[in-house]
């Protein structure tokens, strides 16, 4: 749906008694959510690798809203041991959750593996947020009213492609090859996750994909640093300078996702300006590929085996 003059944070309206979940929330477009989610009045929960930059990134948003309701958790999820931790403390400490944000990533980095040995852009991207919504989904169910999972992909998501006989990148590696299939994957499991939710007759968990176009944050800089890659460093520079919106504006679509009203499920929300890069969030068509459910069907099951972690929708639909 598009909007006359473009849809803004302010159309988010009051949020008032709503616990939200941003994962990789310390920064880019994870911190300027969680900073609307909290000007807006939920109680948000900051999931952040390094519980002392999610602390200094709860202090900046408390200059802007300080009545709001904070809290971090550390979260790495690059470490499924962590994501156990994470919704254990989450749930002993929360009676709710509305809304979870599968918001952080790794962008074109050098090959490396998490702790479980899964290469890191499909670990973290992917395989992360699909433990940490199976762990959360029953708590997502539990909470009165619609609740919502929204997962972050990229425009990108466009040239990639799910290689089920090198899903870690271990006989051949791109570093963008591999961001594109976890990109991918991101899509393919929001679109599977609204299905598999209405085939168990569970009607109040809704599953929504996003994109924020291109952003200037701190993820472009990463993979070259890693790499030792200056050209490529400055380039990322000078392309976020002249290019790309600020991350406050490419966050919008993921609040855009998050709160809409209208949305029902299976949507993909991004910027509705030039080549879908930049401007105000609108709804959108995502890749053919996207739309391939015995592929999104054969990555759940997938998924669920590299996990350990298995949804249980009949406790869901009770």
């Amino acid at each position: 749906m598009a909007f006359d003059g473009g849809w803004t944070a302010e159309r988010m309206g009051n949020l008032d008694g709503k616990t939200v979940i941003v994962t990789g929330a310390n920064s880019g477009l994870g911190y300027e959510a969680a900073r609307e989610f909290a000007t807006h009045g939920a109680n948000v929960v900051l999931a952040c690798r390094s519980v002392e930059r999610g602390v200094e990134a709860g202090e900046r948003i408390r200059e802007d809203a300080p009545e709001t309701s904070l809290t971090v958790i550390e979260l790495d999820l690059a470490d499924l041991a962590s994501v156990g931790r994470f919704a254990a403390d989450f749930t002993d400490t929360h009676d709710e959750l509305h809304v979870l944000c599968n918001n952080a990533g790794v962008m074109a980095i050098p090959r490396s593996e998490t702790v479980d040995g899964f290469e890191t852009q499909f670990g973290v991207n992917h395989l992360g947020h699909f433990a940490l919504t199976g762990t959360l989904l029953e708590h997502l169910h539990e909470t009165d009213g619609e609740t919502r999972v929204v997962t972050q992909s990229s425009g990108l998501h466009e040239n990639g492609e799910i290689d089920f006989d090198d899903l870690q990148g271990e006989d051949s590696y791109d570093e963008w090859a591999a961001y594109g299939q976890s990109k991918l994957a991101n899509v393919l499991f929001a679109y599977e996750l609204h299905r598999r939710l209405r085939n168990a007759g569970v009607d109040d968990v809704t599953s929504v994909a996003c994109h924020p176009g291109y952003a200037a944050t701190d993820l472009q800089r990463r993979g070259p640093e890693q790499a030792g890659e200056t050209l490529r460093l400055w380039g990322m520079k000078a392309a976020n300078a002249v290019i790309a919106q600020d991350a406050a504006t490419g966050a919008l679509p993921m609040l855009y996702a998050a709160t809409d009203p209208d949305l029902s499920g299976g949507e993909y929300v991004g910027p509705g300006g030039f080549r879908n890069m930049r401007g105000h969030p609108e709804e959108q068509r995502s890749s053919e590929r996207s739309y391939d459910e015995a592929t999104a069907a054969r990555l759940w099951g997938v998924s669920e085996e590299l996990t350990g972690v298995t949804y249980d929708f009949d406790v869901a639909a009770n």
